[in-house]
């Protein structure tokens, strides 16, 4: 199974007509947040894969208003949801940024705990029916001392990291920390979990379990190619 997260800029190896050969088999599109509607809907009805997204601080074109906002078509808002996809994957969202000017989709690190807090009792009743709470973290900003940013704008959320502590998410995804350097730290590993930045796209793949174990519980996630 392969994912194709994207996240904060629109990269122009994805803006072709042979999107298709170039990625041939990919089963999930993933956006980790501002990104417009129609770049994403292009890359989901090109691969002919679900979309999962969240927003992010800096939306685009997309306008702020709520009836408008809360749905991209062809793809599901992952924010303050936790599902499981037809293939078995267990995925939930955050959106937005922590707080620092008081624009959209900012929140301080109590909203954030707040948000996250609401997933427990739906992440508890994964591991009773599932064997695992979660498979899929999605966000625009990174968790705290997780690959984030000194500067306020860019700091992670507390909320994040105590999720990924607790929870143990095979994968973390986030953006919002704009990568300029091919040689920038992009992912890392911490005790059950890969916590990676997107920026860009980055196409994942899950490597199956060990025979007689259930998928995707003790399978793991490897990285195919990415794009700054």
């Amino acid at each position: 199974m392969k994912l194709l997260v994207v996240s904060d800029v629109e990269h122009p190896y994805l803006c072709c007509a042979s999107l298709k050969e170039r990625f041939p088999d990919i089963d999930l599109v993933i956006s980790c947040g501002d990104l417009s509607s129609e770049y994403l809907a292009y890359i989901s009805d090109a691969l002919n894969a679900p979309l999962y997204y969240v927003f992010g601080n800096h939306q685009g074109p997309l306008p702020f208003d709520d009836e408008r906002v809360r749905k991209i078509s062809q793809g599901i808002n992952l924010d303050q949801q936790c599902i499981v996809d037809e293939t078995g994957l267990i995925l939930a969202g955050v959106q937005g940024s922590l707080q620092y000017n008081y624009g959209h989709y900012q929140y301080t690190q109590l909203q954030m705990w707040l948000k996250v807090l609401a997933f427990v009792p739906t992440l508890l009743h994964n591991k009773i029916k599932y064997g695992r709470y979660l498979d899929v973290l999605v966000s625009h900003a990174p968790a705290w001392q997780l690959l984030d940013a000194k500067d306020w704008p860019h700091r992670g959320s507390k909320a994040f990291r105590w999720l990924i502590d607790t929870f143990k998410p095979m994968l973390h995804v986030f953006g919002h920390i704009h990568l300029l350097r091919q040689d920038a730290k992009f992912q890392m590993n911490i005790k059950h979990s890969l916590v990676m930045n997107t920026y860009g796209y980055r196409e994942i793949e899950i490597i199956p379990p060990r025979r007689g174990y259930p998928y995707p519980r003790s399978g793991m996630f490897r990285l195919v190619r990415k794009g700054f």
